[in-house]
């Protein structure tokens, strides 16, 4: 029975690492829609975010199947439990992702406006993800912290890519709707990174036993 336990376990976190995969995937999908104005892949969006619900679905069940069938006690419990509250991140990451595609659909923000300042915060909540998922499969607290202190370069540059929205609003040729529309992608990136800090706190609990206040 133990046997089978552990092979269910492992499964289980081969199936986060998967989940985690696909969460960087949306990320880097939605911000390349964006930079490059790749009206193709904005689409494809929906696609994966059906994969991703699939994959989240299933990886529920497992969860449940695991407490209901084995009855886990101490870590083993706690680490089921963190994957199910994890998996709530993981899906609202792969919620934004699909949110800053819809913008990118149904809105036009001229090229200009698309810097690199989108690129380098994409790819530090891409960083941030992977991290917290690899620092849930190798149970590792250390790099749970990085993650959760990695946030504040993130909020840096959220807060970088503000303050020059604001400077467009003072300019002669400001557009309202584009400025809005530039702020949300921001802000959907932000999350994401708030989501990743959450995902690094349950690993942290499911190591310690120490539950940190989630956003």
């Amino acid at each position: 029975m133990r046997q089978t336990f552990q092979t269910e376990l492992r499964e289980l976190q081969t199936q986060m690492a998967a989940l985690g995969s696909l969460c960087a995937d949306a990320i880097a999908k939605a911000v390349h829609a964006f930079l490059d104005d790749e009206q193709e892949v904005a689409a494809s969006l929906s696609t994966l975010a059906d994969t991703m619900d699939e994959k989240e679905r299933d990886i529920e069940n497992m969860c449940l199947r695991l407490l209901l069938k084995q009855q886990p006690v101490a870590r083993d419990l706690r680490t089921i439990s963190s994957a199910l509250k994890m998996v709530t991140d993981m899906k609202r990451i792969g919620d934004q992702s699909a949110d800053i595609a819809e913008i990118v659909r149904t809105a036009e923000p001229p090229a200009e406006s698309r810097t690199k300042m989108y690129r380098t915060m994409a790819l530090d909540v891409i960083h941030m993800v992977d991290e917290s998922v690899d620092a849930f499969l190798q149970q590792d607290s250390a790099r749970a912290d990085a993650v959760i202190a990695y946030d504040d370069k993130v909020d840096a540059e959220f807060d970088e890519i503000k303050n020059k929205i604001i400077e467009t609003l003072h300019a002669p040729s400001k557009n309202e709707q584009y400025v809005v529309d530039l702020l949300m992608i921001a802000k959907y990136l932000e999350r994401i990174g708030d989501h990743a800090v959450n995902i690094a706190k349950w690993v942290k609990y499911s190591i310690s036993g120490e539950i940190e206040i989630v956003n």
